[in-house]
């Protein structure tokens, strides 16, 4: 009957399946990461506009909120020369700011004709930057005089239903004492309670004879002063300052455009962002290299998962085939003798009788296949010793001659057909175990021997001394080791397979003698050509008896 065939199988689908899975994974990954970028992107292109436009207008806020209210501060006895200086400190600080009025103000008691309190302008004096200072000129042209009406009507109002016991509130002032309209702000100073007071004594009593000081003050804007200030270049390629009605007659598909519209006396204008799409596009690219780049190492990661787990499976499934080739290997070493032992001892004890030379021939026969069963367990007993460091080398002086001339010898007598020569370059004795260093060359020899053509079994063994060291040469002319079976022939049960060997081996000689050249701090390497020979070299401390 055939012997079946053991065959280790690998789910080469099941590993296809794995890759593909993690592969479109990937890619969807990628895919979903960049189209979230993109998304992203856009999204800040729309409401990162605000930001470009804070910083823009974020001058006009300082002048509208703090320098301007600066005027409040004089109490209405701001004169032509502080005029002049205030408005020289707002030329310098804020440029969008083109011209100056300034309005000096008497409040009286009504005149007949109004019922309201009698406001009348003293001198109205224009302010214009030049030569580093603010130049004036007395204006008194109607034009300057609507805009007094204009607040001297609100003031009226004010103070007619003006609360005393309280201070008014930031709509009321905001109402009352600004002007806001397209690129001009008119502010007239906010009088303190105490002025509300005199002014509502003013309209009850028309015989008081006083008068009380107010500040006016016009500022005329350009919007050409504004700086624009792009916070996100990364996100507008051009930003600039627009009519709010206007709208390019070209269409153009490729630019992609944000707006924002400015406040207060601005407010005719509008922040007009643009970029071209692969302008865009570059942003996206670049935002989406890290994440990628993580995407990448993640899938990298899984591939290296993966290929470990597949690698620690090969590995064990070829320790289960070198383990199970080794037991059957080892069963079949034994049974072998075993059976020449059977056979021999039924023969001897059969009823026929048998010559004294039949008698010697079994003996001799049981004796070579014990000694073949006992030179197994040593030598897996003596594998077992030196991994568990249960061996204890036991060291003393050897003539090197002798010794290698003794296992040449004892050789020739069991292979005759082996042809052994040997060299020693001026090494006399070498301290080390003799018992390690003959199963070196026992197992050297032995493997010379099973893997060499029957017509050239041929060894040259040479022995020469390098520095501290003493180098053991065994070169064959045996059939050679491939290039790819050379990292695992010092493994335990790994065998090579050829056409001269073929009751096989156990897979432990040269796994044997790496564990013993490491037992004794050497080093075993091998040189080897296919069908050409192989040469294994030992290299040993050299050490000699004190």
């Amino acid at each position: 009957m055939q012997e079946e065939k053991i065959v280790y199988r690998k789910n080469f689908s099941l590993i296809i399946a794995f890759l593909i899975l993690i592969s479109v994974t990937f890619i969807i990954a990628l895919f979903v990461s960049y189209n979230l970028t993109s998304k992203y992107v856009e999204n800040e292109f729309e409401s990162k506009n605000a930001d470009v436009l804070e910083q823009t207008i974020k001058p006009y806020y300082d002048f509208f909120y703090n320098t301007i209210p600066e005027i409040t501060f004089y109490a209405g006895f701001l004169d032509s020369a502080s005029a002049a200086k205030y408005s020289d400190s707002v030329f310098k600080k804020f440029r969008f700011v083109t011209h100056t009025t300034f309005y000096a103000i008497e409040i009286g008691t009504p005149d007949g004709i109004n019922p309201g309190l009698g406001i009348r302008v003293k001198s109205i004096i224009e302010f214009s930057p030049g030569n580093g200072h603010a130049i004036g000129s007395r204006k008194t042209s109607p034009a300057d005089y609507s805009d007094f009406e204009t607040m001297s009507a609100r003031l009226n109002n004010f103070v007619s239903v003006a609360d005393t016991s309280r201070e008014p509130t930031q709509d009321e002032k905001f109402n009352t004492f600004y002007d806001i309209s397209p690129e001009k702000i008119i502010y007239l100073n906010i009088p303190r309670r105490e002025d509300i007071k005199h002014y509502l004594e003013l309209l009850k009593d028309r015989h008081v004879n006083a008068i009380y000081a107010q500040n006016m003050m016009t500022f005329a804007l350009d919007r050409q002063g504004l700086k624009v200030k792009n916070t996100h270049p990364e996100l507008y390629k051009n930003v600039s300052i627009k009519p709010v009605v206007y709208d390019p007659i070209e269409n153009d598909n490729t630019n992609i455009v944000a707006e924002s519209p400015f406040p207060g006396a601005f407010s005719n204008y509008k922040l007009y962002l643009t970029s071209p799409d692969d302008y865009l596009r570059a942003e996206v690219n670049r935002r989406f290299m890290p994440i990628g780049a993580m995407v990448l190492l993640i899938y990298i990661f899984l591939i290296a998962i993966g290929w470990l787990i597949y690698r620690n499976l090969n590995v064990n499934m070829r320790l289960f085939k070198l383990q199970y080739d080794f037991i059957n290997n080892f069963t079949h070493e034994f049974k072998t003798p075993v059976s020449v032992i059977k056979i021999a001892g039924s023969n001897l004890r059969s009823d026929s009788d048998l010559t004294e030379k039949q008698r010697r021939h079994y003996g001799k026969i049981l004796d070579e296949e014990a000694d073949k069963l006992n030179e197994l367990m040593n030598t897996l007993l003596s594998f077992t010793q030196l991994e568990n460091n249960a061996f204890k080398a036991k060291k003393e002086e050897i003539i090197i001659e002798e010794f290698v001339k003794g296992y040449i010898d004892t050789f020739k007598i069991k292979y005759p057909d082996f042809h052994i020569r040997f060299r020693i370059h001026g090494i006399v004795e070498f301290y080390t175990d003799p018992v390690l260093l003959g199963s070196l060359f026992q197992n050297l020899m032995e493997n010379a021997y099973k893997y060499s053509n029957p017509k050239h079994r041929e060894l040259a063994i040479d022995v020469k001394k390098e520095k501290r060291n003493i180098v053991f040469s065994f070169a064959d002319k045996g059939i050679g080791i491939a290039k790819e079976e050379i990292t695992h022939i010092f493994k335990k049960f790994y065998r090579i397979e050829n056409q001269y060997n073929q009751h096989g081996s156990a897979g432990l000689g040269l796994a044997f003698c790496k564990e013993l050249v490491n037992f004794m701090d050497g080093d075993i390497t091998v040189n080897s050509k296919i069908n050409e020979g192989s040469e294994f070299i030992v290299t040993l401390p050299y050490e000699t008896a004190e």
